[in-house]
């Protein structure tokens, strides 16, 4: 049965649970509380709840005002411009002052559709990486967002968090779903080929492996939920028994999980890289399936690509 519980919704009720112990969390949002779905929160906790209006500079400086003074915010924002419009605040007032902020980017990558390249986020895994002191992580699924959500109320440093606005098709199950903070998770091992995903992608790079094993193809799929800190040695690990690589993420080509992979593979265990991402390029105008579809971001697509590159690996 599909799945109809977005990955914005699971942050929610985790934040919901937690508070129900501690005292100390909050939410904020950019006039963002419907999309973000935390509406339930800001019903069940007015009194620690705030609304900033568009104004996502205020969002994250407020928010590490409120962590200088003991508390522990979670501030929601529309991923494309919580990285963009407050990059300066989360750059100083957040990782450079280390305070107690976690800034949950939602509806990520091209979620908003034909709202076009104002509204999509495909430069945030580079821009919030770079950050000295930032964490920066793409829960694969309902589950992995879970745990991951989790850990990070109970922990005091600073995280980007960033999430699609659709539901994902599971990855894992709730009685099954294998997690290790900042580590990355194996869903398959394979001996032809690594492909490792980031975020929504992963559940397209399992697609693709079922795919490729149908035809004869094995395939590891390395779920990076934690672009960073980056798990190198999982890559390593992948790489080392696999004849090629290939990264599949909902970015921009360049500064993203691709060039990290591909770092680490130049170093550490030469194989040849194909980066799949977004293009370098407004994205054409459709639904996430349709953009994803064009792309070659599909279980299909990525199983395609595999096929036409791992014969001159």
């Amino acid at each position: 049965m599909p799945n109809t519980v977005p990955n914005r919704k699971v942050i929610c009720d985790e934040l919901l649970a937690a508070a129900a112990h501690d005292e100390d969390i909050v939410v904020l949002c950019s006039d963002s509380r419907g999309s973000a779905s935390l509406t339930p929160f800001f019903d069940e906790f007015p009194e620690r709840s705030v609304e900033m209006g568009i104004a996502e500079q205020n969002l994250v400086s407020t928010a590490a005002g409120m962590a200088a003074m003991g508390k522990r915010p979670f501030a929601a924002s529309p991923a494309c411009f919580l990285t963009t419009r407050s990059y300066e605040q989360c750059k100083v007032d957040v990782a450079y002052s280390n305070t107690n902020v976690k800034l949950i980017g939602i509806s990520g990558g091209v979620s908003y559709g034909a709202l076009g390249m104002s509204h999509h986020s495909a430069q945030d895994i580079a821009a919030m990486s770079a950050i000295p002191n930032m964490r920066v992580y793409l829960p694969s699924d309902r589950f992995q967002t879970a745990v991951l959500m989790q850990e990070l109320v109970r922990d005091d440093k600073p995280a980007y968090v960033r999430v699609g606005r659709n539901p994902v098709e599971d990855v894992y199950a709730q009685d099954c779903c294998p997690f290790e903070m900042d580590r990355a998770t194996w869903v398959r091992r394979g001996t032809d080929v690594a492909i490792v995903a980031t975020g929504e992608m992963v559940r397209h790079a399992v697609d693709a492996a079922d795919l490729l094993a149908e035809q004869g193809v094995s395939a590891t799929v390395l779920d990076m939920y934690c672009v960073k800190p980056f798990d190198a040695e999982a890559v390593e690990e992948a790489v080392r028994s696999a004849r090629a690589v290939v990264t599949v993420e909902e970015h921009s080509p360049f500064g993203g999980l691709g060039s990290m992979v591909a770092q680490v593979v130049g170093e550490r265990c030469p194989r040849p890289v194909k980066c799949l991402s977004l293009p370098d390029a407004p994205v054409i105008t459709g639904t996430s399936p349709e953009v994803f579809a064009h792309y070659g971001l599909t279980g299909e697509g990525i199983a395609q690509t595999v096929h036409e590159f791992l014969p001159q690996a």
